[in-house]
């Protein structure tokens, strides 16, 4: 046997070998194939959950009908039956909106390689600056001005707060995942201490009267707008800009950065800067929207928004899907539909975006089988 059959015969059965350039469409095509795949898994798990139920449907093609149609409802469906009909399009929209803005916030930074993992405390520093500016000026200034306080409060705490963990980064080069981890903790406590001194006898805070989001046509279309402006300005930001240019140069990489010319520090710091007015402006969305905080106010869309932008490829526009896909997850009704008990939807957005993600893989690498080898040297198939 010669030496080159003898070293093949020791290779793997499987390996993996990159891909050269996948056509879009094949990508996308992987893509849905995975959400498919998710749907269906969980569509199983929930079948067997609702197995011994008193609403298990007669067939299994009957429970996928009803599987599939539940997340339609929780999110386009009308609703007749309130005092007064809404679209929940509208709800759609504004959920989608909402988390499509904490995701733009943490998007420069992540194209810088920059791992900001405290949108969450952000935003809800953001939305604690705005709710006091209400509860302390409500009513001693007209509505407009107060509105444009609550968003300066916003802008300015949600700011500070994300600029902190960059210059620790920029000065001392400490772990800014570990730092803006930790900075959500903080702004929890934080939020507590003030509510404690708010509302010294009860542990919620109720809606305020004043500061309420202005009115367009609806309570949704208000923070619609707000966010479609933010996407593009954010998008042409990346794209179109000195400064998106220098985020790419760093992201890439930072030697090549400072053999450029490019203050790398500098970079770092304005780039949370921006991510954080982001999340000032989410926070004020919230603020305006509920009126009131509570420590869970953002519920978690703060990591969340770490899933869509990445999905999106830290691409603004291509984020609004992902963060479509994501808002029509979390609208599922299947614990009405079904009566699934415990925290079912969670898990099943887990789930779904698990096999998205993983899916990446697909698209990046594919499996190649070994190959046989006969003495003379000749390959077969094995």
């Amino acid at each position: 046997m010669s030496t080159l059959t003898k070293k093949k015969s020791h290779e793997p059965l499987v390996h993996l070998v990159k891909r050269g350039s996948l056509p879009s469409w094949a990508a996308w095509l992987i893509r849905l194939a995975a959400i498919a795949v998710g749907f269906t898994f969980c569509g199983l798990v929930a079948y067997l959950l609702i197995a011994e139920g008193p609403k298990k449907p007669d067939s299994l093609g009957e429970f996928f009908g009803k599987f599939f149609t539940s997340f339609y409802d929780g999110s386009f469906k009308l609703n007749a039956a309130a005092a007064r009909r809404y679209n929940r399009i509208w709800e759609f929209l504004r959920d989608m909106a909402i988390l499509q803005c904490i995701s733009l916030a943490v998007t420069p930074a992540f194209r810088m390689r920059f791992w900001n993992i405290g949108a969450e405390g952000q935003t809800l520093i953001g939305t604690l600056a705005a709710i006091a500016a209400a509860f302390y000026l409500g009513g001693k200034v007209p509505e407009g001005l107060l509105l444009v306080i609550m968003l300066l409060a916003a802008l300015l705490a949600a700011g500070v707060w994300a600029v902190i963990p960059s210059l620790f980064k920029a000065q001392w080069n400490t772990n800014e995942t570990l730092f803006t981890l930790m900075m959500n903790y903080v702004a929890i406590y934080v939020v507590d201490f003030f509510l404690k001194i708010w509302v010294p006898t009860d542990s919620s805070l109720d809606a305020l009267p004043h500061g309420k989001l202005p009115v367009i046509g609806n309570n949704y279309l208000f923070i619609v707008l707000v966010v479609a402006a933010v996407t593009l300005v954010t998008f042409v930001y990346l794209k179109f800009t000195k400064h998106g240019y220098e985020i790419s140069v760093v992201g890439e990489s930072v030697r090549t950065a400072q053999y450029s010319g490019i203050n790398v520090k500098k970079v770092i710091i304005r780039t949370m800067l921006v991510s954080g007015l982001i999340c000032g402006v989410a926070g004020f969305l919230f603020a305006g929207k509920d009126n009131t905080i509570t420590t869970t106010s953002i519920g978690g869309l703060g990591f969340t928004a770490i899933i869509v932008s990445w999905m999106g490829y830290f691409n603004p526009l291509m984020m609004l899907f992902s963060s479509a896909l994501v808002t029509v997850l979390q609208r599922g009704r299947v614990t009405q539909t079904f009566g699934v008990k415990g925290a079912y939807e969670d898990v099943f957005v887990g789930v779904v975006l698990f096999f998205v993600i993983a899916c990446e893989f697909f698209i990046q690498y594919k499996v190649v089988l070994r190959k046989r080898h006969h003495a003379d040297g000749k390959e077969a198939a094995k």
